[in-house]
């Protein structure tokens, strides 16, 4: 055997053992998601993998981190922008027709506002660092946890600090699980199913979240919480974008070195994915798999990302981003409430 050859086999061999380890937590947080009880509570396997993974991170990982180093950060990385590419799968841009005008312009006012008042209150109020407000902006703005994670790379996050932004959005969005169903008898006389679907689907956390809301009130809801919550996903893409853009601002007016804008290149390749799903070219039993696959990898990104954070560094972050995303969650709540009669109104 050549000295190549054995070279790329020992860099192989790198991988694998972190790889099998995100694997394993992930084939278990796959199977406790699809248990009903937990399901039905909103805990989807993207959420299930990073509190398994924080379990293992936090006992066995320290013992076998130099083995299994390399195949985690690969996880945590690689697989996550995989992900978030063929996250596209989802998505159909005749979803945009059914939530229609003012469904559009509900999801864009809600995201703008929920993630301008994160940077405000995060760095003014809080005393937070740009990255953490940011992240926790984004998950509650966007999609929740795939929010946070895209943003990751973006920004350039530690890891602590992406896992306390998953854990706002795990903690308010499970809340709102609840407190949406027991809302909607109260403001039955200002939203019809529909409308408060579009309320649930532009102000809720998770995409799994706003299905068990929406579907603990009728069908009509469920299906407009989940259109109106689809489109807000597909906001993901110009946001990094823009984000993007704004962090390279930020660093020349530091006196950091000139540098290129980064690009992120897999949240316009979710775009393309997107558009191509739009024509329905492939069978839909291929386009299941391409969701399980994109569920497996996200999962695993997520299991990577819950290895690699010490209780630590969760316990030196304090309570200002759990009370930063608070305020969030009440300006979701009321704000995008208010967002939503206001538009309702005006385009009726």
């Amino acid at each position: 055997m050549s000295e190549i050859t054995l070279q790329h086999h020992r860099t192989v061999w790198h991988f694998v053992p972190g790889l099998a380890l995100s694997a394993a937590v992930t084939a278990v947080a796959l199977w406790g998601g699809s248990i009903p009880a937990i399901a039905g509570a909103g805990f989807s396997a993207l959420t299930l993998a990073i509190l398994l993974g924080m379990v293992v991170g936090n006992t066995v990982y320290p013992h076998i981190w130099k083995t299994c180093d390399g195949g985690v950060i690969f996880a945590k990385q690689h697989l996550l922008r995989l992900g978030i590419i063929l996250y596209g799968f989802r998505l159909t841009f005749s979803q945009i027709a059914d939530v229609g005008v003012s469904g559009i312009a509900i999801d864009v006012l809600t995201l703008t506002s929920t993630f301008l008042l994160a940077c405000f209150i995060g760095q003014k109020v809080f005393g937070l660092d740009k990255q953490t407000s940011w992240l926790i902006g984004a998950g509650s703005s966007i999609c929740g946890a795939a929010a946070v994670l895209a943003t990751e790379p973006v920004v350039k996050a530690e890891a602590s600090k992406v896992t306390v932004a998953v854990a706002t959005v795990v903690i308010f969005g499970t809340l709102a699980i609840f407190l949406y169903p027991a809302m909607y008898p109260l403001v039955a006389h200002w939203f019809s199913p529909e409308t408060y679907g579009i309320y649930i689907g532009s102000t809720m956390h998770e995409v799994a979240q706003v299905v068990a809301a929406g579907h603990a009130i009728n069908p009509e809801t469920e299906n407009a919480a989940v259109i109106a919550k689809m489109l807000r996903v597909m906001m993901l893409a110009p946001f990094l974008i823009f984000l993007a853009a704004r962090v390279k601002q930020l660093a020349l007016a530091g006196g950091s070195e000139k540098s290129k804008i980064t690009i992120p290149w897999f949240a316009i390749l979710f775009i393309v994915v997107a558009i191509f799903n739009s024509f329905h070219l492939l069978p839909k039993a291929v386009v299941d798999m391409l969701v399980t696959l994109d569920t497996v990898l996200l999962a695993m990104a997520m299991a990577a990302l819950g290895v690699t954070t010490h209780v630590s560094a969760l316990k030196k972050a304090g309570a200002k981003p759990l009370l930063m995303a608070l305020v969030l969650f009440i300006w979701l709540i009321v704000g995008g409430g208010a967002i939503n009669l206001a538009v309702h109104s005006l385009m009726a």
